[in-house]
């Protein structure tokens, strides 16, 4: 065909050709932003192939007569494949039957036009007649058998669907592509035919645009909704951190629902589930409809709300935890100190009054260790239950820590309302059990003033000084008062004192003798510790229950064993260390002997403790005598008679001597102390104990004794603590004395 002839065409076709691939370009954006994929890639397919078929018919009117023939075979199967990818381009849209089957056997049709075509005339003459291919007698049924079996399959899809502006236009397009289609076919061949060969694709190609135009709009909106519902779902999640309670968060995501959807009528409900978990539902109360990017809206906004809900009962659980005992549900002591500032800050303001009580459990720990802890528990809920029915309930009650409970009064009344209420707490209160010593309550008071500094921990400080007044005094109940102030500020006093003193060496050793009462000898030493403060001896009762209360005993305990080694060795005698309950209890008591001992001359060496240190048998005391029991140290029961031992127990301590008190010692010229002594010399001798009497101030009292065959006493007629020690002579009736024991004599004893 001249190529003057197709000139506009051509340029028609190419043109068409090279819309068509822009927009299959487009179709490629719409592949990647829509959700319906399967209608993109088809589309996409079905638009590449009609772009050929436009651009080979275009491109025969220019090339040259030998390349005819390719491109007219390249246009038969680009207009077959066309026919095929319709199959499952509108399956794609219209969603109708499987068309798999179908399609197969439309390109097998066409592979068999194709088959024809290079072998036979019968679809394609291979001959020019007035410059237009001459085409077979097949052509038309070859091209128009699968025009009808797509058009056929494009009315069954679309019957019963609803079809929208869209579609509409692809569908009537589409007909009229057809009916283009089937016209090209239509013998014999001019050069109006073989320009619908590629013009009957434009409509279609409308079509498709249409479509493509209203899938990209749809494309394009989604994606702003979604930047908006992002934006949103951002907006209430920062709400959400905002906002007090999970009931303003979820009004916040109605109304920001309610605006983005355009549905006054949604609303929302929060719904709790177990274990601290919600779940949060939006709907229409008016049923209107709601499309997928909007339902998965409201899904993701319901999502934000029961986080939040969640997240604030987990703030709520974790803020109860930090400040709530979690045994009794009182506050903790944490939140106590929280509670007294505050108090303490609103009476500076108001000019009020505060008060705070201190109450401890008498014996919980060892009455908590006979009953086991579980009893201690019960006993401790007990008290939280005592003290929130008899303080009322404007009172702040809290646990302090272990036995240890805290009561604080607001616009607290005066000081004897205070010692009703803290008698009442203590009368008051019915332990658990029989016990023959209940656990009762101690309390103690403080109180501040208008004008005072406001410092929280020393109120608390001083109800805890006042408690433990009460207990000193037994009194059980005591108030922090000018004379109590008075005297804890010389107690702090004296302690700083005795601090520097232990540092200092102001700590010195004096010995005691322990004398035969038939020779009048020395045979042992009782190491007693003194202070030196100033020049004078200060008396061990205004330090010494201060050093075992504060623990400082421990550190005098062990230059005291310092000592006494130096004093064995110097006097040549064997040595009595009085041991404190404090210092007994250390875990390490038995190292700490060692290292100031030594670790040789053990038999040399007697341990004093008392009967109250003995009293609670703890198992790591025992365990500590017996091991120094087994290196040779001999121990004394000191004081005995005045603790509260049983006497069955004597058999199971590791027991050597009895220290007989004083007390029955001044009692001994009278019948009745006589027969005391009696008793425990028999008790004694039955359990294999050694006897020492102290406080011997009498000549009466020493006879009367060497009488009921006491061998070892000490007291201030026969020598009292010094530096130094008095030794007697040896006289010609001195009994001989054991090898061992506090009362072994050295040869140098007589010199």
């Amino acid at each position: 065909m001249p190529a003057s002839v197709l000139s506009w065409p051509t340029v028609i076709q190419c043109v068409v050709a090279g819309v068509v691939i822009g927009m299959s370009l487009l179709h490629a954006s719409w592949i990647r932003g829509s959700s319906r994929r399967s209608e993109a890639r088809w589309t996409l397919a079905l638009s590449l192939s009609l772009a050929v078929v436009t651009l080979v018919n275009g491109l025969l009117g220019v090339v040259p007569a030998e390349a005819t023939e390719t491109l007219l075979l390249l246009r038969f199967c680009a207009i077959g494949a066309s026919l095929v990818l319709c199959l499952p381009a509108v399956r794609a849209y219209t969603g109708g039957s499987d068309v798999r089957v179908l399609a197969a056997v439309l390109a097998g049709w066409y592979g068999v036009g194709v088959a024809l075509w290079l072998t036979t005339d019968l679809v394609h003459a291979h001959r020019l007649e007035a410059g237009l291919p001459v085409s077979g007698p097949l052509t038309a049924a070859v091209v128009l058998v699968p025009v009808v079996v797509v058009g056929l399959y494009l009315l069954h899809a679309v019957r019963g669907l609803t079809v929208t502006p869209s579609g509409g236009v692809l569908i009537v397009t589409s007909f009229f592509s057809i009916a283009l289609l089937i016209a090209s076919t239509m013998p014999p061949p001019t050069e109006l035919t073989e320009l619908l060969r590629g013009a009957w694709v434009i409509p279609l190609v409308i079509g498709l645009q249409v479509v493509a135009t209203a899938r990209l709009t749809a494309v394009r909106r989604e994606a702003l909704q979604g930047s908006v519902m992002r934006d949103s779902l951002a907006a209430v999640t920062n709400a959400a951190w905002l906002l007090r309670t999970p009931d303003q968060v979820l009004v916040r995501a109605r109304d920001e629902a309610r605006t983005l959807l355009g549905d006054p009528s949604i609303e929302g409900s929060l719904r709790p589930l177990a274990r601290d978990r919600f779940v949060t539902e939006f709907f229409s109360t008016e049923g209107r409809p709601t499309d997928t990017v909007g339902q998965t809206f409201l899904r993701d906004l319901a999502r934000v709300v029961s986080s939040a809900a969640e997240r604030n009962a987990l703030t709520t659980r974790l803020r109860s935890a930090a400040f709530t005992d979690s045994l009794t549900g009182l506050h903790n002591r944490h939140s106590l100190d929280r509670k007294v500032t505050e108090a303490l800050e609103k009476a500076n303001v108001e000019r009020t009054r505060v008060a705070v009580l201190f109450c401890d459990l008498d014996g919980f720990k060892h009455a908590n260790d006979r009953h086991g802890h579980d009893w201690g528990d019960s006993l401790l809920i007990l008290v939280a239950e005592h003290l929130r029915r008899t303080a009322g309930s404007d009172a702040i009650l809290a646990r302090h820590g272990g036995d240890e409970f805290v009561v604080l009064l607001e616009r607290a009344g005066p000081d004897a309302e205070l010692r009703v209420l803290a008698q009442r707490l203590r009368d008051e209160f019915e332990p658990p059990g029989r016990d023959v010593a209940p656990t009762r309550l101690t309390v103690g008071i403080a109180s501040w003033r208008p004008g005072d500094i406001v410092d929280p921990s020393a109120l608390l400080r001083e109800a805890d000084l006042a408690m433990l007044e009460g207990k000193r005094s037994h009194a059980g109940v005591a108030l922090y008062d000018t004379k109590l102030r008075a005297r804890m500020k010389a107690q702090s006093a004296v302690r700083q004192d005795l601090e520097r003193g232990i540092a200092c060496g102001e700590i010195v050793a004096h010995f005691q003798p322990l004398t035969d009462t038939a020779t009048l000898e020395v045979v042992g030493l009782e190491v007693l510790a003194r202070w030196r403060r100033d020049g004078r001896l200060r008396h061990p009762a205004e330090w010494l229950p201060l050093a075992e209360e504060t623990g400082l005993i421990v550190e005098i305990g062990r230059q005291m064993f310092v000592a006494a080694r130096a004093g064995s060795e110097k006097f040549d005698l064997p040595v009595a260390v009085n041991v404190a309950a404090r210092q007994l209890d250390e875990r390490d008591f038995v190292q700490q002997v060692e290292r100031s001992w030594g670790t040789d001359g053990w038999d040399r060496l007697t341990i004093e403790v008392t009967e109250s240190a003995l009293l609670y048998d703890a198992a790591h005391v025992r365990a500590s005598l017996a091991t120094l029991v087994e290196r040779g140290v001999r121990i004394a029961l000191d004081d005995f008679g005045t603790g509260y031992n049983s006497l069955s127990r004597l058999g199971e301590l590791p027991l050597h001597i009895l220290k007989i008190d004083r007390t029955f010692v001044r009692d001994i010229t009278t019948p009745e102390g006589a027969a005391v002594l009696r008793a425990i010399l028999a008790l004694a001798a039955a359990h294999g104990l050694d006897v020492v009497a102290e406080g011997v101030e009498r000549a009466a009292e020493l006879t009367a004794l060497m009488d009921l065959g006491v061998e070892m006493v000490q007291g201030h007629m026969l020598g009292r603590p010094s530096p130094t020690v008095p030794i007697r002579g040896r006289r010609p009736l001195s009994r001989t004395v054991p090898a061992q024991g506090p009362r072994e004599i050295s040869p140098a004893a007589s010199v």
